[in-house]
């Protein structure tokens, strides 16, 4: 009886759908958890608190992306999944180009692998640094482009029931399309500027609210009820 009184929903949010004492309960264990690890990388590293905001900023790319992997479901594929599969894969090369994840190696760049202790979110960040290709893993962005990635097969998948006239529908329709281009432009604000917002703060506010409100909309998908009259 417990069990089936925590999987009660208690009221439903748009988009995200009904929320339950179970998943508040996650969600509440989560942040606590969250703010454990704050708490302990300031008072175990020489690190100080001079830029809340990209503490905050991270912490939220984390838990937007967990909220997608989480409660979104694919919908069901009834064709071929290779154009939905090569277009996300591209788009998120993309985003990870962009977005200062990898990149091509530079005279400067310090050969080897390396751990950066990041604020909670960007970090602990996995640094590598090769001949020819570098990469920055942090936990954020990589969660974030992934969530993004996800969210984009999801519509591509929907539009390909409607044929090729769906997939094409689906990148002429501005509603449609804003989210996907607005997620490179997230990227693109906040690639390599990890040291500027930690001084400033206020670096990756931009890209942050971009994210966000791509995820919203690939999730939400308006103007996705022209391409279901085109399926049917």
């Amino acid at each position: 009886m417990a069990t089936d009184a925590a999987s009660q929903p208690l009221f439903s949010l748009p988009v995200v759908g009904p929320v339950t004492r179970r998943s508040l309960l996650v969600w509440t264990l989560v942040v606590n958890a969250e703010l454990a690890a704050v708490v302990a990388y300031f008072a175990f590293t020489d690190a100080t608190l001079s830029s809340p905001l990209f503490t905050l900023y991270g912490l939220l790319w984390v838990d937007a992306a967990l909220l997608v992997f989480a409660r979104y479901d694919l919908p069901e594929a009834t064709g071929s999944r290779a154009v939905p599969t090569l277009v996300a894969a591209g788009y998120g090369l993309l985003l990870f180009v962009f977005g200062g994840v990898v990149g091509p190696s530079t005279p400067v760049t310090p050969l080897g692998w390396d751990v950066s202790l990041l604020p909670p979110g960007w970090g602990p960040a996995v640094v590598y640094g090769g001949q020819r290709v570098a990469a920055v893993v942090m936990p954020a962005k990589v969660l974030g482009y992934g969530a993004l990635v996800y969210l984009l097969y999801g519509s591509l998948l929907e539009a390909s029931r409607a044929g090729l006239a769906g997939l094409l529908g689906l990148f002429s329709c501005v509603s449609c399309s804003f989210p996907i281009l607005a997620g490179a432009v997230a990227a693109t604000v906040g690639g390599g500027g990890v040291v500027a917002a930690l001084v400033t703060g206020v670096g990756y506010g931009p890209s942050t609210a971009v994210f966000l409100v791509s995820l919203a909309l690939l999730w939400w998908r308006p103007g996705f009820a022209t391409l279901r009259r085109l399926r049917g």
